[in-house]
């Protein structure tokens, strides 16, 4: 079994490095094509605990980013505590934070632990993501402050 997570863990980054782009961004966040979180609503990760769609008519801008919505409450409670709904690491992957580079996101890979959204880069990248929650919390906590200045990511 560690075997395997090993190689899983070894064929992840490899993937992850060898497919690095450059992105543009406006904001603070991952916002690929100019949305925050790929449209997807912050909110309903915490009050549904599931990704949701958020729609134009309902948007924010937040560190210079734009987030979507899907409803005027999930606006309002957003509005009322930004920083509690923003995800990690400028919404990039939280597991390549971790190793030290940006990843882009798929949002319906992610956790929400200690009332903070982290997301990643897949489903497998989260399983992997879970493995070690706290260590590598504590890892991108570390990496962010160098790697939030860098514009590479991989897509």
């Amino acid at each position: 079994m560690v075997k395997q997570n090993t190689r899983v863990t070894l064929l992840v980054t490899m993937t992850l490095l060898l497919t690095s782009v450059t992105a543009s961004r406006a904001g603070e966040f991952f916002e690929p094509n100019g949305v925050a979180i790929r449209g997807y609503d912050p909110v309903a990760y915490f009050t549904r605990g599931t990704p949701m769609q958020g729609v134009p008519e309902f948007h924010a801008v937040f560190q210079g980013s734009t987030f979507y919505f899907a409803s005027a409450a999930h606006l309002d409670v957003f509005l009322a505590n930004p920083e509690k709904f923003a995800p990690q690491y400028g919404g990039f992957c939280a597991y390549g934070m971790a190793k030290g580079y940006k990843a882009s996101i798929d949002p319906a890979a992610f956790t929400v632990v200690g009332e903070k959204l982290y997301l990643n880069y897949s489903g497998t990248v989260r399983a992997l993501w879970i493995f070690d929650i706290p260590g590598y919390v504590k890892k991108a906590d570390h990496n962010w402050p160098a790697v939030r200045l860098t514009t590479q990511v991989t897509p």
